[in-house]
């Protein structure tokens, strides 16, 4: 199955399960007097808008190159990722002014059964949290992988819940707070994982290059290439799900124009081949006297 394709469907599969975990937050904070739950609620709503943002991204991110874009879309998923943080952001914000408002407030105890849903959500979210992200480490996306970290936000809030709400049951009244303060600190590690997602993105506008494994995976098919003594130079920056490389090649520096050209296609056509996630590879050649100076 193409990359595009299993991220596409692993979109879906987020929007679909947060928009029915949203619904069940909701309903189940309002009924069982939770605003732990209810916060939750508002993350999964957010997350619903923000894995639409995602979905665009990758369809767009994955046209195919045109007159003005020769290097295709693919820039259009970080700036996607940096528009599922800001929606991130705002969930964190929005929890946290009402948890503190929520704080001072006087109010029933949480409902017992909130606890059981609760528990059922967190497995859900840590095994939603899995599945995206094994698909974004197959797939080379950021933007999957920011909606997969939703998933794990979502439930580090469900965990923070399940511990407010548990601690306002045992310890009786006095400790109905208890619940808004969970919320409250869910608030806080979803900040957090606003900076692990934005920072790969922010690396991948920049043309950070972090790309050590896939680098040493060039160099090693390249040394099979009849004809290439050696790579002098390797530059990675990532675009989408594609990564385009500049190569300097050092070949015999005696042989004709023709014979390094040759070898430059077929070193391109061979990494292609066998990297399937490459986009563009520019080769230059560079011509090598040493072993005449010998």
């Amino acid at each position: 199955m193409p990359n595009t394709e299993k991220a596409i469907k692993a979109t879906y599969f987020s929007i679909i399960g947060n928009t029915l975990l949203a619904l069940i937050k909701g309903i189940t904070g309002y009924f069982g007097n939770s605003y732990a739950m209810i916060a939750d609620a508002i993350e999964s709503t957010t997350d619903i808008f923000a894995s639409f943002l995602v979905l665009f991204g990758i369809k767009y991110s994955n046209r195919p190159a045109d007159e003005n874009h020769p290097y295709g879309h693919g820039r259009a998923e970080p700036l996607i990722t940096f528009l599922v943080v800001g929606f991130l952001i705002i969930s964190a914000t929005i929890i946290a002014y009402e948890s503190i408002n929520n704080i001072g407030t006087p109010h029933e105890l949480p409902k017992p059964f909130t606890l059981f849903v609760l528990g059922a959500i967190i497995i859900w979210k840590e095994i939603s949290f899995q599945i995206v992200m094994k698909k974004s480490i197959e797939t080379k996306s950021s933007s999957l992988k920011a909606d997969a970290w939703h998933h794990r936000s979502d439930a580090i809030t469900s965990v923070a819940a399940f511990i407010g709400i548990s601690i306002a049951l045992i310890l009786g009244k006095g400790y109905e707070s208890a619940d808004d303060w969970a919320a409250l600190l869910a608030s806080v590690f979803i900040l957090y994982n606003c900076y692990k997602i934005f920072r790969p993105a922010l690396g991948e506008i920049m043309d950070e290059h972090l790309y050590h494994d896939l680098e040493a995976d060039i160099k090693r098919i390249s040394q099979t290439v009849n004809g290439v003594i050696c790579i002098e130079k390797c530059f990675i920056r990532k675009a989408g799900m594609k990564y385009h490389v500049d190569l300097h090649v050092m070949v015999d520096g005696t042989i004709s124009v023709k014979e390094g050209h040759d070898i430059s296609h077929i070193l391109k056509d061979t990494l292609r081949e066998q990297l399937m996630e490459l986009g563009h590879v520019l080769i230059h050649i560079e011509p090598n006297f040493e072993s005449i100076e010998r």
